[in-house]
């Protein structure tokens, strides 16, 4: 199952294998569906995620290490996630 998500910087195996189990399994297939639903679809799927998987994927596809991303920056994806339609 090749992917180029292992690429990205923040991204480790186990993260991939979440993102590649709901469908996800390129880069552009990730900023298509964006960060805050791919992070409800592999929370939704059932794997134990936390909040520093959003942010990890936020960061790889702004080219940044999560741990830099604003405080407000991850307060707002927060909120988007908890906003989003659950099913």
């Amino acid at each position: 199952m090749a992917t180029d998500l292992i690429e990205l910087k923040n991204l480790g195996k186990t993260s991939v294998q979440w993102l590649n189990a709901v469908g996800i399994r390129t880069l552009e297939q990730l900023h298509e569906v964006g960060t805050v639903a791919a992070y409800c679809k592999v929370r939704d799927r059932g794997f134990k995620v936390s909040k520093v998987l959003l942010y990890a994927m936020e960061g790889a596809l702004i080219g940044k290490h999560w741990n830099d991303l604003d405080e407000n920056y991850k307060q707002r994806l927060l909120k988007q996630v908890e906003e989003f339609p659950s099913g």
